[in-house]
């Protein structure tokens, strides 16, 4: 039976676009948003609609650039090269995954950092491991809103981060040390894992393995945030943590769906206001 308070990642994700849309009514043009896709891998297609509507229920004018997947890596750096150059675009996001021809890193690297709403790029990444004013990676953006929305202390708190990937798990550890966590970095060659997962106040799950952590490895009351989303055989949709049977030992706890999912467009729209507001400064 759950226990634990569910961080209702919908209801706060709805009130961080309102707050968008609020402000963005208030300003005297829209800000931009392009968003490219290469390809049509199904799952990118679909989150791709769900950020036009969402951008364009904000105020923001969204506009994605569909791409064969045939598009050479020239091909596709000339068409961010020329987003750079359009004053109408605030906000660049090129969709991840890139074909398998395509390497990533050199397209990310060629956004401008000051419309790099994904926070990807090395200027905006070390001004975040620096703790200056930046553009953040949306995922672990919406994680510290949740992490607010619980009221809970982050100073000083034992902070597990359960994954090292650059698009979650390291600028999720850089957040929380910001926020004077004391922030342990795991993965999947930390010895004894499950007791390093116990140790946590707050446990973020990023790893990418379904239904990887266990009850037994939740500190009773601890915070549990699952950044993780993973189809089973079945066809349903779970996270990295067991739900049921670690809900039952946390003391709060995120959904999946639910949880940070919704976050991550929210803050893709309030990235997007802070860059275009940033750019006509």
């Amino acid at each position: 039976m759950t226990q634990a308070r569910i961080i209702d990642g919908k209801q706060v994700a709805a009130d961080l676009r309102d707050s968008v849309a609020a402000r963005t009514a208030q300003l005297s043009y829209k800000p931009g948003l392009a968003v490219v896709l290469v390809g049509e891998d199904p799952a990118s297609s679909v989150y791709v609609r769900s950020k036009d509507r969402a951008a364009n229920a904000a105020g923001i004018a969204a506009r994605t650039i569909r791409l064969p997947a045939t598009t050479t890596q020239p091909e596709l750096l000339a068409v961010v090269h020329g987003l750079n150059a359009d004053d109408s675009v605030d906000g660049i996001l090129v969709q991840l995954p890139l074909p398998a021809h395509i390497e990533s890193r050199p397209v990310l690297e060629a956004i401008d950092p000051a419309k790099d709403v994904d926070g990807f790029h090395p200027v905006n990444v070390g001004r975040l491991h620096e703790g200056r004013p930046t553009l953040v990676p949306c995922t672990p953006l919406g994680v510290m809103k949740l992490l607010a929305a619980t009221g809970v202390n982050l100073r000083g708190a034992r902070a597990l981060v359960l994954g090292r990937s650059a698009i979650v798990g390291k600028p999720m550890a850089a957040l929380l040390t910001a926020a004077d966590a004391t922030v342990t970095i795991a993965h999947s060659r930390t010895r004894d894992l499950p007791a390093e997962c116990r140790r946590a106040e707050i446990l973020v799950a990023a790893v990418g393995r379904a239904e990887m952590v266990r009850a037994d490895w939740v500190a009773p009351g601890a915070v549990v945030i699952d950044v993780g989303i993973n189809r089973l055989p079945d066809g349903r949709l779970v996270g990295d943590v067991a739900y049921d049977e670690c809900a039952a030992v946390a003391g709060a706890i995120t959904p999946v769906p639910g949880g940070v999912g919704p976050m991550t467009i929210a803050c893709l729209l309030e990235n997007t206001l802070l860059a275009a507001e940033a750019r006509r400064r």
